[in-house]
This record gives structure tokens, sequence and C-alpha cells, in this order.
């Protein structure tokens, strides 16, 4: 039986690569985006053309009602929801925390701590009520050892890391599966204001002589949504080439 996905943010960078993924499984894909619905709807026709079925919503993941209505209209559509992959998130330009405001804070974290929190917290009583579900949640390397600059960045992502790990315990009895994955450098427009020089400069410095690319990441995500990944809960999966 094909599973039913919410992707959040999923229109471009990780969330595309794992809406692409999950449809070449053959997945039932809720494509969520914010503002652009052309590139939501051109990723919509990608993972039909690979076997999946999808349908796009468009939700501020922020806003909680917004996430309640996309898991209905995923219910309404497919049946169920089997797995939601948290991955909508924002990262702003690098800066020392004393140049940074509490207004730059309060908008990372509704995006990446509370977008998480708000789509968890819909789609929990569906999934418990069904007794199965795995939720994938987006954190980053900086998450884990921090990043130089990106205070706020890190703070959300490192507090994403512990919610995951918190409600695997707290869902398990439900056969609720929950486990975050922390990329390294991605080839996403998050990243974009890199320069050539910059992008070599890491590269050299990653063990496996490349950054990583948004089918890396959905690889692993649809491999976590899936019943292949049945008796992983609770990690927290670096994938970032040995950089970190």
């Amino acid at each position: 039986m094909a599973i039913t996905c919410i992707i959040t943010g999923a229109s471009r960078g990780i969330g595309k690569g794992a809406a692409l993924a999950l449809g070449e499984l053959g997945a039932n894909v809720i494509i969520n985006y914010n503002k652009n619905k052309a590139m939501a709807e051109a990723v919509a026709r990608e993972v039909i053309s690979l076997g999946g079925k999808a349908e796009i919503f468009g939700a501020d993941v922020s806003d909680f009602s917004a996430c309640q209505k996309m898991v209905e209209f995923a219910i309404e559509k497919f049946g169920s929801v089997d797995a939601l992959v948290n991955n909508a998130g924002i990262s702003p330009m690098q800066n020392p925390f004393d140049m940074t405001d509490k207004e730059e804070w309060d908008k990372v974290f509704a995006v990446n701590v509370f977008g998480t929190f708000n789509c968890t917290k819909a789609v929990l009583p569906h999934m418990i009520s069904i007794k199965r579900g795995s939720i994938v949640n987006l954190s980053s390397v900086w998450g884990i050892v921090g990043g130089s600059c990106e205070a706020v960045y890190s703070s959300s992502k490192a507090a994403v890391i512990g919610f995951t790990k918190a409600m695997a315990k707290e869902l398990a009895p439900s056969r609720i599966r929950v486990n975050a994955l922390a990329p390294g450098m991605i080839d996403t427009d998050m990243n974009s204001h890199l320069g050539k020089d910059d992008i070599e400069e890491i590269k050299n410095e990653i063990p496996l002589g490349r950054i990583g690319t948004i089918t890396d990441m959905g690889n692993i995500i649809a491999f976590l949504c899936s019943d292949e990944s049945g008796y992983i809960t609770g990690e927290i999966i670096k994938a970032d080439g040995g950089w970190c």
C-alpha cells in the first residue's frame, strides 16, 4: 500500500528532493509551499511522472490553523497521513550574535521550531488513532556542532534535535517513529549566496570531496519514511560527507 506523506517546504531544495524520492517509491505526496505555487506545481508534475501521486497545498507552517487544514486536506485526498517531513526552514545571513536582534530570532524560530511543532501537533491525533507513522525533522550539522556567526540558526536546529529525541520516546508506544536528518553543505538555494571560491574551499574540507545534493538527502528521508526503517527511531542522522 502506498504511503501518504506531507512534506513542508517541498517546492524546492531538500523538500523537493524528498518529494521526488518518495515519488519513485509510488507514494502519495502532499507538497507544501508558502509562496511559490508554480514551483510546487512543477514538483507535483515530476512526482507524478516518477509514478507517485501528488497534491499541492499552500500554508505558512508558523500558522497552526493552516497546518491543521493541510492535514485535513491530505486525509480527504488520500485517506490517511503515514509520514510527515518537517522540512520548511529559513536561514538568515551570517552575523555575529551581538548584531542580531530579537525580531530575527523570533522569525527563525517561528518557522524552524514552531513550524515543526505546529505540523507535528496537527498530525498526531490522526497518527495516534491509526497507531502508525513516521516523522522526519530537518535539523542541521550546525544544530549539533554550532556555527560561528550562526547562533540563531544553530539554536533553532538544536531545538529540533531535542524535540526529535523527546518525541521519539513519547510516541514509540503508538508505533510512531521520530527521527531527524542533519545535513551538512547541500547544493540548495539556502547556500546560493556562497561564491565559487567559497564552495571549493568547503569541498576541500569535506572528506568525500563534494557537497551534498537534494537527491542524497531525499533518499535518506524516503528511507526514514518507509517501512524499511521500521526499527529506527530517535536518531539524528548526520549527512555531511564527513565534514563535521
